[in-house]
């Protein structure tokens, strides 16, 4: 929890549910949405830069250990740590890991923090990212929510099994027809990040969202094949956290200014 310090913990209900938000900063909201095993102290990094562009960030507990290194205590207690998170998130209600054209229950909570974060934090919108396991779910927020700022970072739900999973966003038809509607109306940009090598989120997932999207979605795709000229290991997953090297021209560096500057012109302009 120490590399929280600075945050308020701040409870958030709704029908029913509540969940802890850790909150920072002041402005217009950025909700960052951990990517598994949760609120890493990478993650915690990348919402202190957002918190640096003059927003107030807030970082929702969904799993996970929060400000836990899933480093610490060795390859066997990262396994230990990555499945006890995952496991639980898994057999949720909250989640709709394998299902197809679903909306994951947990998306109306998130979409209500966005509307009460709206409220009391002002500005013309919030910001939403996603990552990995909750990759998708900065987009089907924006079916019921003042999200003006949508991320994707290597959306991987659900799970890449077979050609349907791989092509699917991870929301039902009528959140994706609002959704488009959406765009459209409010000139958004959808922002998607992911490696090139990265089986989780496969290429057809972005190649959907650019049929379903047109030019509102704008794909970032960093190569990760072998040998690239970045040494960027082929296994890489975490575009803005783990897999993040923060050098100047590094393709990784190049998302982050994306990111950030879709934050700066959407809700600081």
């Amino acid at each position: 929890m120490g590399q929280l310090d600075g945050f308020t913990t701040v409870p958030f209900t709704f029908e029913g549910k509540t969940r802890d938000v850790f909150r920072s900063g002041s402005g217009p909201a950025v909700i960052v949405i951990a990517e598994m095993p949760g609120i890493t102290p990478k993650v915690i990094e990348f919402a202190r830069r957002v918190e640096a562009l003059g927003c107030t960030v807030a970082l929702p507990h969904l799993f996970g250990e929060p400000g836990r290194d899933p480093g610490q205590g060795g390859a066997v207690g990262t396994v230990s740590y990555l499945l006890s998170s995952i496991a639980p998130a898994c057999v949720s209600r909250d989640f709709y890991v394998f299902a197809t054209g679903k909306t994951s229950p947990v998306i109306d909570w998130l979409r209500a923090l966005a509307r009460s974060l709206h409220e009391e934090c002002g500005g013309p919108g919030v910001g939403a990212v996603g990552m990995c396991f909750t990759g998708g779910f900065a987009l089907a927020m924006i079916a019921d929510a003042p999200v003006l700022a949508p991320v994707l970072s290597q959306p991987s739900l659900p799970f890449a099994l077979g050609e349907v999973r791989a092509r699917d966003l991870g929301l039902s038809d009528r959140d994706l027809e609002v959704v488009k509607q959406t765009c459209a109306a409010q000139d958004l940009t959808v922002v998607g990040l992911r490696f090139t090598g990265d089986r989780m989120v496969p290429a057809e997932r972005f190649a959907r969202l650019r049929e379903e999207l047109g030019d509102r979605f704008v794909g970032v795709e960093i190569d990760s094949s072998a040998g690239n000229a970045y040494g960027i290991p082929t296994n890489a997953h975490s575009v803005l956290t783990e897999h993040f090297v923060d050098a100047p021209g590094h393709p990784t560096r190049d998302a982050l200014d994306k990111v950030l500057d879709l934050f700066r012109t959407r809700l600081l302009t």
